[in-house]
């Protein structure tokens, strides 16, 4: 893997190994990858395309990140808050965006835009 690409993929597995917006098998998955091309650089293509693999199909469409907030995010956040990220939300969405903006999804879908795997 060139060292832009490799660059590009570690700052985004570093964000999704830390962001408090992934899941713990998410976390997981990301600190696997550091470990695995720390101890073995020339592992970077298998590794990534592991985990590519994983965060394949996870990507929360912004349809379902609207229905959370009108549903159980106003409990979750409080009425003001999910009327807030609901109003901004359905901004996105007009604006043909396709995918909930959190941290760890915007890292996870910048990779997988990058792989060819999904278009943002």
């Amino acid at each position: 893997m060139e060292k832009q690409l490799y660059d590009y993929v570690a700052e985004r597995v570093d964000i999704l190994s830390k962001a408090d917006s992934s899941k713990q098998e998410t976390k997981d998955n990301a600190t696997a990858w550091k470990e695995a091309v720390a101890a073995d650089e020339a592992a970077a293509d298998a590794e990534t395309e592991k985990l590519l693999d994983f965060l394949e199909g996870r990507m929360l469409p912004i349809d379902g990140l609207i229905g959370f907030l009108e549903g159980p995010g106003a409990e979750l956040f409080g009425a003001d808050a999910a009327s807030a990220m609901l109003a901004e939300q359905k901004q996105r969405k007009e604006r043909g965006e396709k995918y909930c903006n959190c941290e760890a999804h915007t890292a996870a879908g910048e990779l997988l835009a990058k792989f060819g795997r999904i278009e943002l």
